[in-house]
């Protein structure tokens, strides 16, 4: 028997800056009922390429290079919102933004939030400070920072962007340079490795009363890591697809619910709440 699959937390569509024209929102929710999900959220990416009023930024520091980044249409995403709401009456859909960075850009973010109506906020970091620029975190900063090191510097941002912020819900990918890891050069990935920060971005996380998003886009997270996130408080967890094309929805879940299952969450109240320990 097939398992009850959870909602979607984390979908991209064309009204991302990273995503094809060609991914509607459409075409998620039928992948999405197709699958048999009960819900999705369109948590479009919303990123920002220069410091606003209310933002933090750093002294000196400036932000990276980011030419493709676009601000978000929040007029025309929630007009499809409520378009796909209309056409698919079955299926719970929630609106939201994956906020990059929301501890470095609050004014930024707070007046996005401001502009719409958004049921599911994640936060996320893509990027870290590196020689007085906010920089992406990608294969070539793997390039020019040891690897090991690059971890820990992210982890430590990260657990200042959950310390530091209070806009979103979900911590989404929590370890997201694993995405671009050097095997070649470095080994494999050990996340026992870094067992000490992911601890203290999981408690910290954990008394704020967030949820821990996993992610399947990125290599999927351990039971014992899930079992770290437990020991260390934490109540909640959402699952997210990170997809960026509608076939992409739901992507592995059922491997993400066996991994929940085993470090000791269940389903909640419903099908569209988060899982519980």
């Amino acid at each position: 028997m097939s398992p009850m699959l959870p909602t979607d937390n984390h979908v991209h569509t064309r009204w991302s800056w990273d995503t094809a024209a060609s991914s509607s929102m459409e075409a998620a929710c039928a992948r999405a009922v197709e699958l048999g999900l009960p819900g999705v959220a369109f948590t479009e990416h919303l990123d920002f390429t220069q410091w606003d009023d209310g933002d933090a930024g750093g002294a000196g520091i400036q932000v990276g290079h980011r030419l493709y980044v676009q601000p978000l249409d929040v007029a025309g995403y929630s007009a499809d919102v409520a378009r796909c709401r209309e056409s698919f009456p079955g299926l719970r859909i929630l609106s939201g933004v994956e906020a990059g960075e929301p501890h470095r850009f609050p004014g930024s973010v707070a007046a996005t939030l401001a502009a719409g109506t958004f049921d599911r906020v994640l936060g996320s970091l893509h990027a870290i400070e590196c020689d007085g620029a906010l920089e992406f975190v990608d294969r070539s900063l793997f390039d020019r920072l040891d690897p090991h090191d690059l971890m820990r510097r992210y982890l430590a941002e990260m657990l200042e962007l959950v310390r530091d912020s209070e806009k979103f819900a979900v911590l989404a990918h929590c370890d997201y340079p694993r995405r671009y890891w050097p095997t070649r050069r470095a080994g494999q990935y050990h996340e026992t490795d870094f067992e000490e920060e992911y601890r203290a971005v999981f408690a910290a996380l954990a008394a704020s009363g967030r949820a821990l998003e996993i992610n399947t886009r990125s290599p999927m997270a351990s039971t014992e890591l899930v079992r770290w996130w437990r020991q260390e408080g934490g109540d909640a967890v959402s699952f997210g697809s990170d997809a960026h094309d509608p076939y992409s929805v739901g992507h592995e879940f059922a491997l993400a619910v066996d991994i929940v299952e085993a470090a000791g969450f269940t389903p909640g109240r419903d099908r569209h709440d988060f899982w519980r320990r």
